[in-house]
């Protein structure tokens, strides 16, 4: 008999009861060191006091109006976005496969809004991930994803990351834009080098076509810059934010240059529920605390301490770890041995980290775990590893 809960996760055997910052407890009273952040959600940790406080006196005023009418929260987070990055105006969502789906429209409605509608293609890369509605499964194009739910959408096309050959030969009459994840997370944390970003910059440029950023997974701080493209010095034309924006409340933007939003009129684009006061009273929290240069610097020095202890990790396992790589709190760990082995293996270690591409295990901790937390989530994993090998 079928589950009341659709069974398309295979979950793991925990239910957790409390949060409060790096820790989960479970229904046995056991305390769990939470390395996955709920996938890069959780960016300030569980019951973050300053977040529950604002969450609860917007509460108890008001909950949801819908966007027929002009929402306060929304104005003022809207505004903060603005500011603090390369946007002129922001469309807020309540995911990031809502953020992706609107920067992909956006991008079409571009070019038609601009007397060119045969151009509606969409170049992205191999081992990408935008979301789980049938147009993203067909941007990313993955086996894994789109097997059984054919046929795809028509319009996307995906080449070997980091090679601009491969990109420039994909550009045709008809492409619209090029789609880019700054740091690839579910395809085994594998940053984007430098210069392939000034690359598809200059491609975009060159040939007239935007440039999308999907910043879900490794934006809002993550990489120890507000934005992951800011290390490389290139700026989009779209972008798509989500996960850590929310603090944990359900939220994403979908962020855009005045001349790339140009066609998104009255009518347009909707969402019943994307920016109600709720969501964007966390999340203009939320920027108030991570957008701050200090707490920028606390993520790459905390990164730091991470990938050292990390790096003695893999040098103690060489038959269970082979590498570490990553930006700021956003690591994968490379395994040797299968990832969902080391896992499950940090369950009994009372650790949680998150499987991803490439035999990768994911780090995504909330950006506020502390020193002493960072130790103890080597330690776990120490444990983990030692419990693997015992086994072999």
């Amino acid at each position: 008999m079928i589950s009341t809960v659709l069974p398309t996760y295979a979950r793991a055997p925990l239910t957790f009861v409390k949060g409060e910052g790096s820790w989960l407890v479970d229904d046995q009273g056991r305390r769990f060191l939470d390395a996955g952040g709920g996938i890069a959600v959780n960016a300030l940790g569980h019951a973050n006091p300053k977040l529950v406080e604002v969450l609860h006196q917007q509460a108890t005023q008001l909950w949801h109006t819908s966007n027929l009418y002009n929402i306060p929260n929304q104005q003022e987070l809207a505004d903060k976005l603005v500011e603090a990055t390369f946007a002129d105006t922001v469309f807020l969502t309540n995911s990031g496969t809502e953020s992706m789906e609107c920067a992909v429209k956006m991008a079409r409605k571009y070019f038609s809004h601009n007397g060119q509608p045969e151009r509606y293609k969409i170049i992205a890369f191999e081992q990408s991930f935008h979301g789980r509605s049938l147009g993203m499964i067909s941007a990313a194009g993955q086996d894994k994803l789109v097997k059984g739910f054919g046929p795809m959408l028509p319009g996307f096309a995906q080449v070997p990351l980091h090679d601009t050959g491969a990109v420039l030969a994909a550009i045709d009459d008809e492409t619209a834009a090029i789609l880019i994840e700054p740091v690839q997370g579910e395809g085994g944390i594998v940053p984007c080098d430098d210069q392939f970003m000034r690359d598809l910059r200059s491609a975009c440029d060159e040939h007239g076509l935007l440039l999308i950023m999907d910043e879900i997974q490794c934006g809002m701080g993550r990489t120890g810059r507000l934005f992951a493209h800011e290390w490389s010095g290139v700026t989009p034309d779209i972008m798509a934010v989500a996960k850590g924006i929310g603090g944990g409340f359900p939220l994403g933007a979908c962020l855009a240059t005045e001349a790339a939003a140009a066609g998104m009129v009255a009518g347009t684009h909707g969402s019943t529920y994307g920016g109600n006061p709720l969501a964007c009273a966390v999340g203009s929290t939320v920027m108030d605390i991570i957008a701050d240069p200090g707490f920028l610097a606390s993520v790459s020095e905390k990164s730091g301490l991470l990938r050292q202890k990390l790096a003695a990790l893999v040098d103690g396992h060489p038959d269970v770890f082979e590498e570490v790589r990553g930006l700021g709190l956003m690591i994968g760990v490379k395994c040797k041995v299968p990832n969902v082995d080391v896992v499950k293996a940090g369950y009994d270690a009372e650790i949680l980290t998150v499987p991803g591409g490439d035999n990768v295990i994911r780090l995504l901790p909330p950006l506020t775990i502390t020193d002493a937390e960072i130790s103890e989530a080597v330690a776990r994993l120490e444990k983990a590893a030692s419990a693997i090998e015992a086994s072999q």
